[in-house]
């Protein structure tokens, strides 16, 4: 889901992610085709997407995108390169494509030379698909400091900026909470993600804020989002607590 320059209010934020990747993936199979069977009709102020895991039930591909097309989103996150093409015809994008992996990241040196390389590739791939964002992790603390985990990402992510502005492809760095889901994770509150596109300085260096994780380790979500939304290239979602639906059930 890409950013708006709406106001945000609870409410506001809680109506337009009804259908995204959280809702699609608390609802049965039968029940999402029975939802995609008209078209809906969406303003367009947000253009929403989902995981692909939201539609794990679904085992034919054509037919995730058909659903996605009638239910108005407009992209599918971490699809393989094999896929790409079924997205293309249907009109839709990898909104996020994939490169690297959760817990080895940029805050430790010696992954710089293959995480670049791998990251340089996602890039290029990205780039001659047409499609905007791709993937990367902070990694591990494994010992580290958050200013020693913040110097060495900037460093690792300077070496690539230049070629993402070349291809005008998003690199989004993911915040995830370490107090639930991913122990130790680095990237895991907005601060440490804005200082860390403010020292790299380029407007290619970006985060994929996940509502659900941010609520879990900092809450606050509206105002931080308002605060941070010029560094902030993408969004997650899910309700918290359990990672649920987004509705007005969820506690926080």
């Amino acid at each position: 889901m890409t950013p708006t320059s709406q106001p945000f209010s609870r409410r506001h934020v809680l109506k337009l992610m009804g259908a995204t990747s959280a809702a699609l993936a608390a609802a049965p199979v039968a029940g999402l085709r029975a939802a995609a069977a008209a078209p809906l009709q969406r303003k367009g102020r947000i253009k929403q997407g989902l995981c692909q895991g939201a539609l794990r039930g679904i085992k034919n591909f054509d037919e995730v995108c058909q659903i996605c097309v009638r239910l108005g989103i407009q992209g599918v996150d971490f699809v393989g390169a094999n896929e790409w093409p079924t997205l293309k015809k249907h009109g839709l994008v990898c909104s996020m494509t994939m490169a690297g992996n959760l817990p080895v990241g940029f805050n430790h040196p010696e992954n710089h030379p293959r995480l670049l390389e791998g990251l340089r590739r996602a890039i290029a791939e990205t780039a001659e698909a047409g499609f905007p964002n791709v993937i990367c992790f902070s990694g591990n603390r494994a010992g580290l400091s958050d200013e020693e985990g913040l110097v060495n990402c900037v460093a690792g992510l300077k070496q690539i900026a230049a070629f993402a502005e070349e291809k005008k492809v998003n690199v989004c760095m993911e915040l995830l909470n370490s107090k639930r889901n991913h122990k130790d994770y680095q990237c895991d509150h907005t601060a440490w993600g804005v200082e860390l596109c403010r020292r790299v300085g380029s407007e290619r260096i970006k985060l994929l804020y996940d509502i659900y994780h941010m609520q879990i380790m900092e809450g606050d979500i509206i105002a931080t989002i308002r605060e941070s939304i010029k560094v902030i290239g993408h969004f997650h979602t899910a309700g918290v607590p359990g990672r649920n639906e987004v509705d007005a059930t969820q506690r926080d």
